[in-house]
């Protein structure tokens, strides 16, 4: 396998203070283990670029754009209460979302077969009118919707495995059947949104899939809910690209989060994704850094993750066993799957 890799030092100049968990030590921590690990020598540099405007007003309007571009050069602007800018803040949020195109670009022209962005700021929280939860521009989302112009791609697959629920990229195609959502998320938890009975509109109807989970979730569980309820819908829906919005706030220890992933964990649902997009879309495969805020976590789980893109390692045998409290927990999930996806 060919493995793309999205890495400028640039995504460090982006910061919202010394004490806010969103720091650059998030990337400067991954970036460090990569030029430790000669196993990973091999990656392929993806050359970022800054993403023309009217490639972010895919996703976002004209006055948000604007009201973003107003924020260079000054010290500080406060967007909400958990997101501000510095003056390179949106220099860096267009580097951002041009990474992560140009990773896609490389991978449907077969440069690569995979890959993964290690951008930031992250995305899926953010809206088409207003920043919210750390988040700039929706990086996933524009990407998705690029891929749709550039390439005519009819059925994109988002798989959200983030701590928190992808409000940002949720609304942006609740009404469409051509980009499918995916999400496990704790809940209920910030946002607020995400529970099970939010399943799309219209057209795009059945093509939100929430997975809302109580705290305490480790790597069988989620390994449990991406073969056993993820699985038959990619069989069904046949992507043509698969986006994930890797967020590494479900490993156990992070600061934000109650969940308990392993270094391991990632690595099966990274072999488990792999398989997928072998199967289905020809390998494309495209992994975007959302949060983590556990240097460790971040460090030991995108090196578990790059050991599986770049096929490295073998994917860890982990038995998919969940317990009957759990099972109980994810009922609506499978009903969801049985009325919008297993009709008879």
């Amino acid at each position: 396998m060919i493995t793309g890799l999205v890495r400028d030092w640039r995504y460090l100049n982006h910061e919202m203070g010394p004490y806010h968990v969103e720091s650059p030590a998030r990337l400067e921590v991954i970036y460090r283990m990569i030029e430790e690990e000669p196993d990973l020598a091999n990656l392929v540099l993806i050359e970022p670029r800054e993403a023309k405007e009217d490639e972010i007003a895919l996703i976002h309007y004209p006055s948000y754009i604007d009201r973003l571009k107003e924020t260079k050069g000054k010290p500080r602007v406060i967007l909400d209460p958990d997101t501000s800018t510095c003056a390179l803040s949106y220099e860096t949020a267009l580097l951002a979302v041009g990474g992560v195109l140009e990773a896609a670009r490389a991978i449907m022209e077969k440069r690569i077969d995979n890959a993964f962005a290690l951008v930031r700021p992250p995305g899926h929280h953010a809206e088409a009118s207003r920043a919210m939860g750390f988040c700039l521009f929706n990086n996933v989302a524009i990407a998705a919707r690029w891929l749709r112009q550039q390439y005519g791609l009819e059925r994109i697959l988002i798989i959200d495995w983030d701590l928190h629920h992808g409000n940002g990229t949720q609304h942006a195609f609740y009404r469409e059947k051509e980009v499918l959502y995916f999400s496990t998320h704790q809940f209920p938890y910030y946002p607020g949104t995400g529970s099970w009975e939010e399943v799309g509109e219209g057209e795009g109807l059945g093509f939100t899939f929430n997975v809302p989970l109580s705290p305490g979730k480790g790597d069988a569980d989620f390994l449990f809910i991406f073969k056993e309820i993820l699985g038959p819908i990619v069989d069904i829906y046949q992507p043509q690209f698969i986006l994930v919005s890797a967020g590494f706030d479900i490993y156990s220890g992070d600061p934000l989060g109650g969940m308990m992933v392993t270094g391991v964990g990632f690595a099966a649902l990274a072999g488990l994704l792999l398989e997928m997009a072998r199967k289905i879309c020809d390998s494309r495969l495209l992994l975007v850094l959302e949060g983590g805020y556990s240097l460790e976590g971040l460090r030991s789980g995108v090196k578990e993750i790059l050991f599986q893109l770049s096929g490295l390692k073998e994917p860890p045998e982990i038995e998919p066993v969940i317990s009957a409290l759990t099972k109980k927990e994810l009922e609506p999930a499978f009903k969801n799957l049985r009325q919008y996806w297993l009709k008879t």
